[in-house]
């Protein structure tokens, strides 16, 4: 071997070396945790059923869940059964079906009906579960082993297989791909416990791993809740409890006003935003303006928790026999579902209005918007021109000014070629 050469083989062998010393002395993969639990050949874990019948039962969307959401309290001093005593008194903010820790799955609430646990999208698609939080590595490790028990179950049970952000998410997930909430859970929790106790992380990912493990073990003839199914035989994997279900009958939830009303409407164009008032629940909530021929109350209680200051987007008005006024809102930009509620219900940015005159010019260097009212104010908006449809220095009148509270911005009316357009004050000028 030539003297370059062996000085470059020890060279080689030192970097191997070092790059070994530091590939051992990394954190285990996201992995390890899963590996951990396999090796730990738990038994199969049993779930314990004490249906309480003061839940509300309201239907899916399609008339059974299409996955599962999973949540995390949030409270690390609390219990599983402390947790289930204040759900039961708090229900009408928000419930879920089940509770898991590290020794018990707790169904509470019937998954054939929906709960009110993750916003008004997920709310009316998914069963869903809270995780309590644990204080050690055995716990956290049974815990995510029954949480991906609990999954895999209740997926059998109707016919679905574990498929991430569609049959499985994370209220995370629904925070950033449904909307109608703002929860980052259980991420938070699983990060802290997976860096604590075995010194990696754990993500959605892995946990849809684990879901797929136990899915896999799972026979493919999946039995239905007992309470939900019409023979007496329930899984072997389900205790039932003394205290199950009531068999009474869910409330209408078609309760039809009357039809003598005439409403005015006016469609925005701009994705307008407006913030639920802190006593927004005084008025319920419609799919139509109330009164209108087949409106009915769906009621804020079937639209999850506590929603006030938060942000809506309305994409309608109408005047309701020229007295009462009412909104169209949806819970996120390009959410599908859509709701109606009195205006009382809704704060939109303030905008103060007067009395105005001037004489400036179309400034087209830039190519703005002109509406027809002043954009994301009580009145919503459309884009009906831009600036640069109008020749260089084409005259504008002012008649009227608004100054939004929210911005400081001032915005003009003003009259070009005998049509009226709201302007922003920079898209005009006095040159």
């Amino acid at each position: 071997m030539k003297k370059w050469q062996h000085w470059a083989a020890r060279g080689a062998a030192l970097t191997a070396g070092c790059l070994g010393l530091l590939l051992s002395a990394a954190p285990a993969s996201a992995n390890s945790i899963n590996d951990y639990i396999a090796n730990q050949h738990y038994a199969t874990p049993s779930i314990t059923k004490q249906i309480w019948s003061g839940f509300p039962k309201y239907n899916y969307r399609n008339g059974k869940p299409e996955g599962v959401v999973v949540h995390e309290t949030a409270n690390p001093n609390s219990t599983i059964f402390n947790e289930i005593s204040f759900m039961k008194r708090n229900y009408q903010n928000a419930f879920v079906h089940t509770f898991v820790d590290a020794s018990n799955i707790i169904n509470v609430a019937n998954t054939k009906y929906l709960c009110w646990g993750a916003g008004p999208v997920a709310n009316q698609r998914y069963v869903q579960f809270e995780q309590v939080e644990v204080h050690s590595k055995a716990a956290f490790a049974k815990e995510l082993n029954n949480g991906a028990y609990y999954t895999a179950y209740i997926l059998k049970q109707y016919g679905l297989t574990p498929k991430r952000y569609t049959t499985v998410l994370s209220h995370h997930d629904v925070s950033n791909r449904l909307g109608g909430t703002n929860h980052s859970d259980p991420d938070g929790y699983w990060s802290k416990n997976a860096r604590n106790y075995f010194g990696t992380t754990y993500n959605m990912s892995n946990f849809i791993d684990l879901v797929n493990t136990q899915y896999a073990k799972l026979s493919g003839n999946s039995v239905a809740d007992s309470s939900n199914a019409n023979s007496s035989s329930s899984s072997s994997a389900a205790t039932n409890s003394s205290s199950s279900s009531s068999t009474t009958t869910a409330p209408s939830s078609t309760q039809h006003t009357a039809t003598t009303t005439s409403v005015r409407y006016n469609h925005g164009g701009n994705n307008e935003t407006a913030t639920l008032t802190s006593n927004y629940t005084n008025w319920t909530v419609y799919n139509h303006v109330k009164g209108t021929k087949g409106a009915h109350k769906i009621g804020w209680g079937r639209l999850s928790s506590d929603h006030r200051g938060t942000r809506v987007f309305v994409d309608s008005r109408g005047k309701k026999n020229g007295k009462t006024t009412w909104y169209r809102i949806r819970f996120s930009k390009n959410a599908k579902a859509k709701y109606w509620v009195y205006s009382k219900v809704l704060h939109f940015p303030g905008v103060t209005y007067s009395d105005a005159s001037g004489s400036p010019k179309v400034k087209t260097a830039t190519n703005t918007p002109l509406y027809n009212h002043v954009l994301n104010s009580k009145y919503l908006s459309k884009t009906i021109a831009h600036t640069q449809d109008f020749a260089a220095g084409t005259p504008a009148a002012i008649n009227k000014r608004g100054v939004k509270s929210t911005d400081g911005t001032t915005w003009y009316r003003v009259v070009i070629n005998n049509k009226t357009y709201w302007a922003l004050a920079s898209s005009l000028t006095w040159n």
